[in-house]
């Protein structure tokens, strides 16, 4: 049980420290490292638990190490995963902060935060992918195929593509487009 409690607390170390972006991005990371590599869970509970955590305050990132967590060694591995994730972004901050003003008028650190644009952009392009596609390993190369049930419905594209027009279009709040987005999944689903 230990061994298990320092390989969860390890895994979930590592991703915070490879992860610039926020939660969506270690989306995938956690993926293949809780249901490929290690097979602590399964890809359809995987998918359940990033549902879970979209639905629940806080980071998606932080809710899913909670959870997964949680169904590896219970309330103890749900502490393990979710401090092992904040600890990296805690100390890269606290470093940062010492020294962010001397770096900022910098061209080379400028370039660095520009460059990582893009990348945080296709990694939370990636999450998106890895919840309507099943990703196998073999030998080190991914297999791809959709899980036919993960695959969104035509309305649920039509809801997206309503709320993209309304958020960049008519400007309208978040908030209200996720009550409007539940009462309409409410009333289809």
């Amino acid at each position: 049980m230990i061994s298990l409690a320092l390989q969860l607390f390890f895994t979930f170390f590592v991703i915070g420290c490879l992860t610039i972006g926020g939660g969506n991005v270690m989306i995938p990371l956690i993926q293949h490292q809780v249901v490929a590599e290690h097979g602590w869970i399964t890809e359809e509970a995987f998918t359940n638990i990033i549902a879970v955590s979209q639905m629940t305050p806080g980071p998606v990132g932080i809710n899913c190490a909670t959870y997964v967590g949680y169904e590896v060694l219970g309330v103890g591995g749900s502490f393990l995963a979710t401090l092992a994730l904040v600890l990296p972004s805690f100390f890269i901050v606290l470093a940062i902060v010492k020294v962010y003003e001397k770096l900022s008028g910098n061209y080379l650190f400028k370039g660095m935060m520009t460059g990582l644009k893009p990348a945080v952009a296709g990694l939370l392009g990636a999450a998106a992918l890895v919840l309507i596609f099943s990703v196998q390993w073999s030998g080190g190369v991914p297999q791809i195929g959709i899980i036919a049930e993960n695959f969104p419905h035509w309305s649920s594209w039509v809801l997206f593509a309503a709320a993209l027009v309304a958020t960049f279009c008519f400007k309208l709040s978040p908030i209200l487009l996720l009550a409007a987005a539940g009462v309409i999944g409410l009333i289809i689903y």
